[in-house]
């Protein structure tokens, strides 16, 4: 029998990354704006301008990270953004003004993009062709699991010793975990170790596929346009649902009901990736997977207006059918690209991608929000449904 593939073993080195990477970028702005408005008094205006200032930072440099990952090497840049994403979570709590906030979310906002998405795909790609799916879905199942784990640290930590030390301690131990394993798992590609694509024996030859996609630039392609625009439409109602869910359910479940909600959605948000992962058939189209699952949180939606703020069991179905695809619109993009791209395209899809999705996104809590102070809490669901259809449309459309 040959030697045990490795690239198994780099997803779960990918999947602890992106737990940290979700932790501290995703989930970690959320925790620290209670933190920061109640716990001192800062206005909640000035602290989410700096979360949408820290995701706007993210989506400036995410385009160049195939550039810089070029250039200085995959574990240099990743160990850059462990650092960053530390730091710059020190400076969130130590800053002594909301006006030092602006350098803690350029900071934690490089941080984000050097270990977020992009850098996930970057690294499964080196392993993974054929059974790309399976892996991306494990992989980025760690950020599910960032919301799992983090966001209960980071509030008991905060309550029990502070927010100051509480950053330094999760900072701090990151990088002691995640930088031996940046350069143990995350340097080797398989022609180092003498293994080829998802372990295979003889490695393949390149298919060619998506060889008309390759003129030109990718604005100038009707694929990309409809692929980007559909998941930014999905991604902005995907996170102005989720800015305003809690407090939208809390009247009606509770505050701690509202919370174990939510746990469930990200509990389906795993087994809907790992389903999609591991189920998609190699030849399916993966823009209809895409679509039927933007259907699937739309169905969702559908049941968050019917509960109408009051019924607790469509309350919680609509965070299971929400929670179904949302660990799929962050997994789903880099297997289309896969599928539609040339290899050495993808990467640089990837980014431009995950870029636009966060330059859309960063507005979503603003935007929902005020939707809700002019028409009430129906318009969560309201707008929210309208953006998963239209993200459904879009992506079947190429012309």
């Amino acid at each position: 029998m040959g030697e045990r593939f490795f690239g198994w073993q780099v997803v779960w080195a990918a999947f602890a990354l992106a737990a940290f990477a979700w932790g501290i970028g995703f989930y970690g702005p959320g925790v620290w704006l209670q933190a920061l408005s109640a716990g001192r008094g800062w206005s909640v205006a000035a602290v989410s301008g700096a979360i949408t200032l820290h995701f706007l930072v993210s989506a400036v440099l995410v385009a160049r990270l195939p550039a810089v990952q070029a250039r200085f090497g995959l574990v240099a840049m990743l160990r850059a953004g462990l650092v960053l994403s530390a730091a710059g979570a020190a400076a969130w709590a130590l800053a002594p003004s909301p006006a030092w906030l602006v350098p803690a979310a350029l900071l934690t906002g490089a941080g984000w993009a050097m270990t977020s998405g992009t850098a996930i795909n970057a690294i499964i790609s080196r392993w993974f062709d054929r059974r790309r799916p399976a892996a991306l879905a494990m992989a980025y199942n760690g950020a599910s699991m960032g919301g799992i784990v983090f966001v209960p640290l980071w509030a008991a930590l905060i309550a029990g010793i502070g927010f100051a030390p509480a950053a330094m301690a999760i900072g701090a131990t990151g990088i002691a975990v995640l930088w031996p394993v940046a350069g143990r798992w995350f340097a080797p590609d398989p022609a180092m170790l003498g293994q080829h694509l998802d372990g295979a024996e003889v490695q393949r030859a390149a298919s060619g596929r998506g060889a008309g996609a390759a003129a030109g630039s990718l604005w100038s392609q009707p694929a990309f346009r409809s692929l980007s625009l559909a998941f930014a439409l999905g991604m902005v109602g995907q996170m102005g649902l989720l800015s305003q869910l809690f407090s939208v359910m809390a009247p009606a479940l509770g505050e701690a009901g509202a919370g174990w909600a939510l746990s469930l959605a990200t509990v389906c948000a795993v087994l809907g990736r790992s389903a999609a992962g591991w189920l998609l058939p190699p030849g399916a189209s993966r823009r209809g997977a895409a679509a039927l699952n933007f259907l699937v949180q739309a169905a969702g939606s559908v049941a968050l207006l019917a509960a109408a703020g009051t019924s607790a069991p469509l309350l919680v179905l609509s965070c299971v059918l929400f929670g179904l695809g949302l660990g799929n619109l962050l997994s789903l993009p880099p297997l289309i690209a896969q599928a539609e791209w040339p290899a050495a395209q993808v990467g640089a899809v990837v980014a431009m991608i995950t870029a636009v999705n966060q330059g859309f996104y960063a507005f979503a809590p603003a935007i929902f929000g005020l939707l809700r102070d002019l028409g009430g809490d129906w318009t969560v669901g309201a707008a929210a449904l309208a953006l998963q259809i239209a993200a459904a449309a879009v992506l079947r459309w190429r012309r």
